[in-house]
């Protein structure tokens, strides 16, 4: 497995996974989707009608295909964990403020 070394390292992990490169990619692809859904809706998404979401992620898939080929050699899977952590983070902040904020507001009364 020697050859491996060239790949970022998710890649490399789903292809040690499961023992096959195509498997592997593909597993690559599904981790690559799954994060850039948690980032967009996390960071980016309002509430739209359901036609323009099914655009929206299928655009979303389609832009996937080309994080996938850049993951060979980057580790775009790796970018996202990361984008995707701090944007739980900061949702997680934001809520408590808000909650905090608000029985300020109730408790001083």
């Amino acid at each position: 497995m020697e050859e491996l070394r060239s790949f970022s390292p998710s890649l490399r992990f789903f292809i040690e996974l499961t023992n096959d490169i195509k498997t592997g990619v593909l597993l690559q692809y599904i981790f690559i989707v799954v994060l850039s859904v948690i980032v967009y809706r996390l960071g980016f998404a309002k509430k739209l009608p359901l036609g323009k979401n099914i655009v929206i992620y299928f655009s979303l898939c389609v832009g996937c295909v080309l994080m996938l080929f850049f993951s060979y050699a980057l580790p775009i899977a790796e970018g996202l964990g990361v984008a995707a952590l701090l944007l739980i983070i900061y949702k997680i902040r934001l809520h408590q403020t808000k909650k905090q904020a608000n029985s300020g507001v109730t408790g001083g009364e």
